[in-house]
């Protein structure tokens, strides 16, 4: 754990850190969107159900949680750690006299914070019940649960918004991610950021249709 010591008390250290852990979160998003996008296929939520039990079952997926709940808590660290070290290092007036960057790249940690705030209400939410709570409804039948959920006009909106936050998020950290990481030649970091900004705004847009799809095509539960 030396290595790990020497990441989090050095600058490059902890935006390595940062890339890596935050590539790492990017592919988990898009395993989770295949997975939920079951939701709207028309068998009544047989392929979601599947698919849910597959991943409360399988020792394999069951190991790699543990490397997602450190990848979320590490990500988080270190982007605390550069926000006070980076607001020590800013001379007065700053913020004031630069407008050149985004406005995302300025609201990286309010992001974050509102999308760790969105995540453990989700983890309560559903993951919380359907593997601790020993609800028999959860257990038997997610699917009805969820789509339960996302017909409530309430939840709909904090699910649907939560991914407007991410959106903002991914337009500025996945390329980001990439500069750090030293590949920012001129021949490919427009490619790059294009990529960044379509993955930016897919993969939350398909996130944000499944409580849409569920509020809005299918018959209330």
């Amino acid at each position: 754990m030396s290595w790990l010591v020497k990441s989090l008390s050095s600058s490059l250290g902890r935006k390595l850190l940062m890339s890596f852990t935050g590539l790492f979160l990017c592919s988990f998003l898009v395993i989770h969107l295949i997975g939920n996008l079951q939701i709207i296929h028309h068998d009544q939520g047989v392929a979601f159900n599947v698919y849910a039990k597959f991943m409360s079952t399988n020792p394999i997926i069951h190991f790699v949680s543990y490397g997602l709940y450190a990848g979320i808590l590490l990500h988080t660290f270190v982007a605390v750690a550069l926000t006070i070290q980076n607001n020590k290092a800013r001379p007065q007036g700053y913020a004031a006299s630069n407008n050149q960057s985004s406005w995302a790249s300025r609201s990286m940690m309010l992001l974050g914070t509102l999308i760790l705030f969105f995540i453990l209400v989700h983890m309560g939410d559903f993951w919380w019940h359907y593997k601790y709570a020993q609800d028999p409804a959860y257990v038997t039948d997610l699917y009805k649960q969820v789509v339960i959920r996302f017909q409530n006009p309430v939840w709909m909106l904090i699910y649907t918004i939560s991914q407007i936050v991410l959106a903002f998020h991914l337009s500025h950290g996945f390329a980001s991610a990439f500069q750090t990481l030293g590949l920012n030649h001129k021949k490919y970091s427009p490619a790059i950021k294009y990529v960044g900004y379509a993955f930016a705004i897919i993969v939350p847009a398909l996130f944000a249709y499944i409580p849409l799809y569920a509020y809005f095509c299918i018959d209330k539960i």
